[in-house]
C-alpha cells in the first residue's frame, strides 16, 4: 500500500509539469495568482535577507563591467564604494550572485519613495544604458533550476503575500505577471504556447 502511494505521488509530480520546447514549467507556474504591490511590500525582492544574492549569469557579469561606469554615478554612496572595493558578484557553492549589504540590500538598489528599486533597471528605462537588468531579477518569483535543461518553479517568499492577494484581485497569474521577462528570455512564439495552458 506504501509503495502505491509512493507511485501515486509521483504521477501527480509528473503531469503537474509542462514540457514546451524542451523547457519544463510547473504547474504552479500557471496556477498561482500573483502580481507585485509596491505600495505594499516596498521592493522586497531588492531586499530580501538571505546570505545569497539574486543569481546571474556568467554573460550578464561582462555586460554589466561594461556599463559600470555609468551606473556607478547613479548608485547611492554606500552601494558605489562597496562595488568599487569589493566588486558586484560573488560566487558561493559553485553559483554566481549579485553581492548584497549586510546580507540584505541588493548592491544595485536605490530607494525612492520608501520603495526599493533598481538603478541598472532605472538607467534602461531611462534610454542611459542598453541593459534592463539580470534576467533572475526579471524573472521574480519564478527562478530556474537544470535539471537537464531549464525547470521554472515559483519560489515562494513570506514577504510576496501581498503579491498573491493583488494577483487574486487582478486575475493574474504568475506567468502573466512575467510575460514580458519569459519572453524576453524564450521568444513570443513560447510564451504563446505557454498561454495556451493558462486557465481563463
Amino acid at each position: 500500500m506504501e509503495k502505491n502511494f509512493e507511485v501515486l505521488n509521483c504521477f501527480m509530480y509528473i503531469n503537474n509539469l509542462l514540457n514546451i520546447d524542451n523547457i519544463t514549467v510547473r504547474q504552479e507556474i500557471l496556477d498561482t495568482a500573483f502580481t507585485c504591490d509596491l505600495n505594499k511590500c516596498k521592493g522586497a525582492c531588492c531586499t530580501l535577507e538571505s546570505q545569497y544574492g539574486a543569481p546571474i549569469e556568467k554573460s550578464e557579469i561582462g555586460i554589466i563591467e561594461k556599463l559600470l561606469p555609468q551606473i556607478l554615478d547613479f548608485l547611492p554612496e554606500e552601494k558605489r564604494t562597496e562595488i568599487e572595493l569589493n566588486g558586484f558578484w560573488e560566487e558561493k557553492h559553485g553559483s554566481l550572485m549579485i553581492k548584497s549589504i549586510d546580507n540584505k540590500d541588493c548592491v544595485f538598489s536605490y530607494y525612492e519613495n520608501g520603495v526599493a528599486k533598481c538603478e541598472i533597471e532605472k538607467l534602461y528605462n531611462d534610454g542611459i544604458i542598453n541593459f534592463q537588468k539580470p534576467i533572475s531579477c526579471h524573472l521574480f518569483p519564478i527562478r530556474i533550476s537544470k535539471f537537464g535543461g531549464d525547470v521554472l518553479r515559483y519560489e515562494k517568499f513570506k514577504e510576496c503575500e501581498s503579491a498573491l492577494e493583488n494577483g487574486k484581485k487582478l486575475n493574474k497569474c504568475i506567468a502573466e505577471f512575467c510575460k514580458d521577462s519569459l519572453t524576453r528570455l524564450y521568444g513570443n512564439e513560447w510564451f504563446e504556447k505557454l498561454s495556451g495552458y493558462m486557465r481563463s
